[in-house]
């Protein structure tokens, strides 16, 4: 794609929101392995807020820093690790966890992601989103359709709302965006 918000180097692509200012290269494209596996390197400004609080049900997620520190909350609330340059932390299926970058420097970690499928289509659309101007000014998507779709996708369950209800309400939400061809308006962002 030719846009200033994308550019492949070497053959991988980067994207950049232009909200948040974050960056994202897919080193290891899911359809590489059939949606197994998939390795990304993330960019984040000083001061970046990522992720909230998550888990997810069947991925495992490692993040490794390459330059500067990754904050990240572990566990309960509260627990906060500091990812240095050449650290790694594993995020088993159901762990807590969230990162930000709380310096005053920019942070480079990649995640490597098992499996992988539907969380490279969720980064992709948030992304995607961003660049077409549909998301608020933290970088959330605007349409909860959107949102709720890219949120089963990803298997994220926030952390305070109890699993059984927030399955119940984004499957319905799914259901109605599949309804209205919503996932339509997404489907762009990753083939």
């Amino acid at each position: 794609m030719t846009s200033p918000n994308f550019s492949v180097i070497a053959n991988l692509e980067t994207i950049v929101n232009p909200v948040t200012g974050d960056r994202m290269t897919i080193l290891h494209p899911s359809h590489q392995s059939q949606g197994n596996y998939a390795k990304i390197r993330f960019d984040l400004p000083p001061g970046a807020k990522g992720s909230p609080l998550h888990y997810h049900t069947e991925m495992d997620e490692t993040f490794t820093v390459i330059e500067g520190c990754l904050e990240m909350e572990v566990g309960q609330k509260g627990n906060r690790r500091t990812l240095q340059p050449g650290e790694s932390l594993h995020v088993p299926p159901g762990m807590h966890h969230s990162f930000c970058n709380a310096s005053d420097d920019w942070v480079t970690f990649m995640t490597e992601n098992l499996p992988a499928a539907g969380f490279e289509q969720f980064i992709r659309g948030m992304y995607g989103l961003a660049i077409d101007g549909k998301v608020n000014s933290e970088g959330m998507p605007t349409n909860l359709l959107q949102f709720a779709m890219l949120l089963k996708l990803s298997d994220t369950i926030p952390v305070g709302i109890r699993a059984i209800l927030f399955s119940s309400i984004i499957n319905t939400l799914v259901w109605v965006a599949q309804v209205c061809d919503v996932d339509d308006s997404l489907v762009k962002y990753w083939r």
